[in-house]
This record gives structure tokens, sequence and C-alpha cells, in this order.
């Protein structure tokens, strides 16, 4: 994924924090906003009590991989941050991408596929 997707300021992570938009459960959980803007913009939240520098590069690195393969599918004026709770770490890749799906179509962040 391009670095053009990802947020990188403090103030534009906080402000989508302060939104209170928000889906979730007890592994993950997303914080969105709309903005006018020509693609979205995405961040990932891990905190240390998820495991070590390893696991947790690994779970950011799976989350972008799932966004990457839906990116033609997201919507693009929505800018939001992915928040990966501890529990998370007893998650394999497939029901981990299963979940993140799951919250980007309630949060009608994705779009469904047309048929």
């Amino acid at each position: 994924m391009k670095r053009i997707y990802s947020l990188k300021k403090k103030e534009e992570i906080d402000q989508i924090f302060n939104s209170k938009k928000s889906v979730g459960h007890s592994y993950l959980s997303i914080y969105y906003e709309t903005y006018d803007q020509p693609h979205f913009k995405y961040a990932i939240s891990i905190g240390k009590k998820y495991g070590n520098a390893v696991n947790r590069n690994l779970a950011k690195r799976r989350i972008r991989y799932v966004l990457s393969m839906n990116k033609d599918k997201i919507q693009p004026n929505v800018s939001f941050v992915v928040v990966v709770k501890p529990k998370a770490n007893t998650l394999s890749y497939q029901k981990l991408s299963e979940m993140l799906t799951s919250l980007l179509y309630k949060s009608k962040i994705l779009k469904k596929e047309e048929s």
C-alpha cells in the first residue's frame, strides 16, 4: 500500500478519535470520519500489550494486506483508524481478515459488491 494512503499527523488521528464514529468488538475497533479528499486514508494503532515488536509488525502487515486487497471497494472520502486490541493476538490470519472485513462493511467504509 502506498504512503499516500496513510495518516501521518497526530492531529489528523486525534480528530478521527474525537469524531466518536466507531464500530468494533473485542478484537478490533474502527474509528472513522468522512472528508472531502480524492482517496481514503488510514492508520493502524496497536499497543504494546499485544506482544513484542515482531508480533505487532506481523499484525500490521496482515491488516495492510487485507486493506490493499479491498482497496478498490473502499469509499474514497473516508479516513479511518484500525485499533487492534491485545486479545487479537490469538487470531489466525483468516479470522482476522474476516473480522476486519465485516467491521469495514458495518461502518459502510467498504462498498457492497454489485452482482
